[in-house]
């Protein structure tokens, strides 16, 4: 099926602190601000964050598997953080398609993630996709 113009997806996701340790090994970034709950604690945001790459990478996860999905090629992604994550806290991801270029293959896929239940936004995105056989 090919994407169109105003096409969603929802998905609902969450990271553990194992993940932000994991992501931290693989990155070197080492922040306490991420791994530190007692260094957090005296920052603004009074516990850990998550990275924000490691937040962001629910984008990379579903539009290069599940929607366009798999033989999506990321082209560009831009991002803003608007809010911190936090570990352990459900949140959703919505996907829109805002353009598409048949000739090219190519779609812009808009991204915001939200705290599950609320219209807090925590992170808002476009990405440029190319998929030959979705787009």
């Amino acid at each position: 099926m090919l994407l169109e113009i105003g096409d969603t997806y929802r998905h609902e996701f969450r990271f553990s602190q194992e993940d932000v340790i994991n992501f931290a090994e693989v990155t070197g970034d080492k922040n306490p601000l991420h791994l530190n709950a007692e260094y957090a604690a005296t920052t603004r945001f009074k516990r850990p964050i998550i990275h924000g790459h490691l937040s962001s990478s629910v984008f990379t996860r579903i539009l290069g598997m599940e929607f366009p999905g798999e033989g999506s090629i990321y082209m560009k992604q831009e991002t803003e953080y608007l809010f911190p994550m936090f570990v352990d806290t459900d949140y959703e991801v919505v996907f829109t398609v805002m353009t598409v270029d048949r000739e090219k293959h190519v779609a812009e896929i808009a991204g915001e993630v939200f705290i599950k239940g609320t219209t807090r936004r925590t992170i808002r995105g476009l990405a440029t996709l190319m998929h030959l056989t979705k787009i």
